[in-house]
């Protein structure tokens, strides 16, 4: 009942914010710009608000995207308003592992440090398909493409962190639809397989994956000692393009909760707060909603779990790459 009266009166949580804090308030009076941060999805939604954000806040962003053309769009929008903003854009097909693998070659041949990765990027309540490498396209995009791009670009954000002393951040795009997922949380042994496949069930599936993804890279990188943060947060209901799939059936629910929804300068501040705010120093291995810390689901705690998906996503993508 707490966190319903917070989300629907906007009443700041212990970190100050709260439902209605902007990505702008939140970032208020922090200097980035000796950061470098990738984006994925950076050219609409909560995505291109928050590179708007990071880079109004003096830090290079690097927008990973498909549609190369939009995200060429997003950065003139982003520099029409901030003449000293440094964006740049990448190609990035997450359902692609083939394209995963050439960003990151690409990335690392930029010769830029790396002190933020943001896995915004994502599908919603698409009906069964495949991805183009053999896998449930939300679970592939979602899940399996960040977590391997988040793994082929570590060892440029611990080599960044060496040589700058400052800590790295990496921030998980999750959502409270974790909740919502397949009975034992996520289905091992038919995670391609058309039959009991449920739109939305196999979203919270992989939004479920996102934090687990998150604990479980946590908890080997503080037992490296690397002073590199891995937290999930949930950005709250916002109306994006991300609801294409199911658009009728949002704007019905939209008109009966219209108090529980943000805009989309609402819907990028904890993203924000959690990659940029100081007070988030060492914090790691937690789930933000608000930009106030919260419990996830007994799933999204569960370590057993977490180091199976860690296997099993290893497992997925070896089994799929081409030589």
């Amino acid at each position: 009942m707490v966190g319903i009266f917070s989300l629907v009166t906007g009443w700041p949580g212990p970190s100050g914010f709260g439902s209605t804090s902007t990505a702008e308030q939140v970032t208020q009076g922090i200097d980035g710009t000796n950061l470098t941060a990738i984006i994925t999805g950076g050219a609409s939604g909560i995505g291109l608000e928050t590179s708007r954000v990071l880079a109004l806040r003096g830090v290079h962003v690097i927008i990973g995207a498909r549609n190369v053309k939009a995200a060429n769009e997003a950065k003139k929008t982003i520099l029409t308003e901030i003449e000293t903003a440094r964006v740049d854009v990448l190609e990035l097909d997450l359902c692609s592992i083939r394209s995963i693998r050439a960003f990151a070659d690409n990335f690392v041949a930029l010769n830029l440090p790396l002190n933020i990765l943001i896995n915004n990027a994502g599908i919603m309540f698409c009906p069964f398909q495949l991805s183009q490498d053999g896998i449930e396209v939300q679970f592939a995009t979602n899940h399996i493409g960040h977590f391997l791009l988040t793994e082929l670009l570590l060892d440029k954000m611990k080599n960044t962190v060496k040589t700058t002393g400052i800590q790295g951040r990496i921030v998980n795009l999750s959502s409270i639809a974790h909740t919502h997922c397949y009975k034992n949380g996520i289905r091992f042994d038919h995670i391609n397989a058309k039959d009991g496949y449920n739109d939305k069930r196999a979203y919270g599936q992989s939004k479920l994956a996102n934090i687990l993804h998150a604990n479980e890279l946590s908890r080997r990188l503080q037992e490296e000692g690397v002073n590199i943060t891995v937290n999930s947060v949930h950005p709250g209901l916002i109306m994006t393009p991300l609801f294409r799939h199911s658009a009728v059936l949002m704007n019905f629910l939209k008109f009966f909760s219209f108090f529980l929804w943000k805009n989309v300068p609402q819907g990028a501040a904890t993203t924000c707060y959690v990659a940029l705010h100081p007070r988030l120093k060492g914090v790691t291995a937690k789930y933000f909603v608000d930009c106030n810390e919260m419990t996830p689901s007994s799933y999204a705690r569960d370590e057993a779990l977490a180091r199976k998906l860690w296997d099993f996503s290893h497992k997925l993508i070896n089994s799929v790459s081409k030589p």
